[in-house]
């Protein structure tokens, strides 16, 4: 099954560390970050649940849930915990699901047969409030994830859902946005943006980030 950007995240009943999670009904009305990893124990994979951990505050701050999703079995999830807990001085406090019959896995298409033939590769879902697939990224094994890009992407996903502007290259929260072109009256422009805005180009105007 191949997802693509607007596609309703599939729903699933599965076990994880934390219980037995149904998909949606566990999502809510929060965003979701779904990621995959293709094995416990593995050094890449521990780190990035570390960070995963430690940027606890920075996900609740934006209204994120974090999931993480492998094909090993709870008792092996709930036993690593602790070895990321020890080494990378976190508390994991988000659900890993357990995906042995690989039913999550093949429902977000994350086995990669060319890349690894039974093993999740590093796929990031996000998923907003209404359950809509909004950003994909895809790592392989070997190269662990930029975890302040996912960031990145979520601050810009909310901040054009609630402004008509997007978000050029290496954009950061603070930095000057795009105006979109779809806004030509000037009495809406001056509405929409009171703080101004410079015009480098008819079909580029930068003007300063607005407030969520």
């Amino acid at each position: 099954m191949t997802l693509r950007l607007g596609d309703t995240a599939p729903d699933f009943v599965q076990e994880s560390t934390e219980g037995t999670i149904r998909f949606h009904e566990w999502a809510g009305a929060s965003w979701v970050v779904l990621f995959s990893h293709p094995a416990d124990f593995t050094p890449v994979c521990t780190t990035e649940l570390g960070k995963t951990a430690a940027l606890g505050g920075e996900f609740a701050r934006r209204g994120v849930k974090p999931i993480a999703v492998s094909v090993d079995p709870v008792d092996s999830h709930r036993t690593w915990v602790k070895d990321i807990n020890e080494t990378q001085n976190c508390e994991v406090d988000f659900p890993i699901l357990a995906d042995a019959d690989k039913k999550v896995a093949t429902l977000y298409d994350m086995i990669h047969p060319n890349s690894l033939v039974n093993a999740t590769v590093r796929s990031v879902f996000i998923i907003d409030p209404k359950k809509v697939i909004r950003a994909t990224l895809t790592y392989p094994a070997s190269t662990g994830r930029n975890f302040d890009e996912i960031l990145r992407v979520i601050d810009s996903l909310q901040l054009t859902d609630s402004h008509k502007v997007a978000t050029p290259a290496n954009w950061k929260q603070g930095d000057d946005v795009v105006i979109v072109p779809s806004i030509t009256d000037p009495k809406e422009l001056a509405e929409r943006f009171p703080q101004g805005f410079r015009a480098v180009k008819p079909y580029l105007r930068l003007t300063p980030q607005p407030n969520k």
